[in-house]
């Protein structure tokens, strides 16, 4: 009696070779797809703003359903607030984790190499952070990072000043003025990408290091002398 399982004849026969079911997509588990569409939505945020984003664009680029993100963020605000908050976590934790050494000179060096490090290979987290936040957002954006690095920052100009005999009430400012020149630096470095990182880096550190070892202790304006 002759074999004749697996030989071609109409399906149902006896000896039909049945079909092979056709491979779908794997579906995502809810965790993937939540992290494809926070991926999707800081490239997004990234190249357009939050204003320019739209929900339609982010479910699109995902192949989803507009509810899906909805569902996940419950809108563009959520989508948005998320992603700035993991970057707003990522940076300060580059930053803390560079702030090793301990002589003051060295760990401007550091801050500053942290921030321009993340500038570089996380463009489009620094580009979300940078534009400005919509008003309705509760979440953070590059000033209030800004903000917390200074703090950091103002505690190691305080004991700076202590010892050095100068007011430590005024480390505060001081802070905010270092810490926004790197920042600003940064922005222009973003497009410019000249010089060198490093050289960048070393000629911030110049700049605030000396001016921070020549400080008068009770400085005056020379156009306002008299006045």
């Amino acid at each position: 009696m002759t074999d004749t399982a697996g030989t071609n004849g109409p399906a149902g026969e006896p000896g039909a070779t049945a079909p092979r079911p056709s491979r779908g997509r794997v579906r995502m588990t809810s965790a993937q797809r939540r992290e494809q569409l926070i991926t999707i939505g800081r490239n997004l945020f990234a190249e357009r703003g939050f204003d320019a984003a739209s929900v339609e664009e982010v479910a699109a680029r995902a192949k989803v359903s507009k509810p899906v993100v909805y569902e996940h963020f419950g809108g563009k605000e959520g989508l948005y607030a998320v992603v700035v908050d993991r970057e707003v976590r990522a940076l300060l934790d580059r930053i803390g984790t560079a702030l090793t050494a301990g002589h003051p000179r060295e760990m401007l060096e550091q801050a500053a190499l942290a921030l321009l490090d993340y500038i570089e290979e996380e463009t489009s987290g620094f580009r979300v952070l940078v534009r400005e936040a919509p008003v309705m957002s509760g979440s953070g954006n590059f000033s209030s990072v800004l903000n917390d690095v200074a703090h950091r920052v103002e505690h190691i100009l305080g004991a700076e000043f202590k010892a050095r005999g100068y007011d430590p009430k005024l480390a505060e400012l001081y802070s905010q003025a270092l810490v926004g020149m790197v920042a600003l630096v940064g922005r222009w470095w973003l497009e410019v990408r000249k010089p060198r990182k490093a050289t960048v880096a070393a000629h911030l550190v110049n700049l605030a290091w000396n001016g921070l070892s020549h400080l008068e202790r009770e400085p005056t304006l020379l156009t306002r002398r008299g006045r």
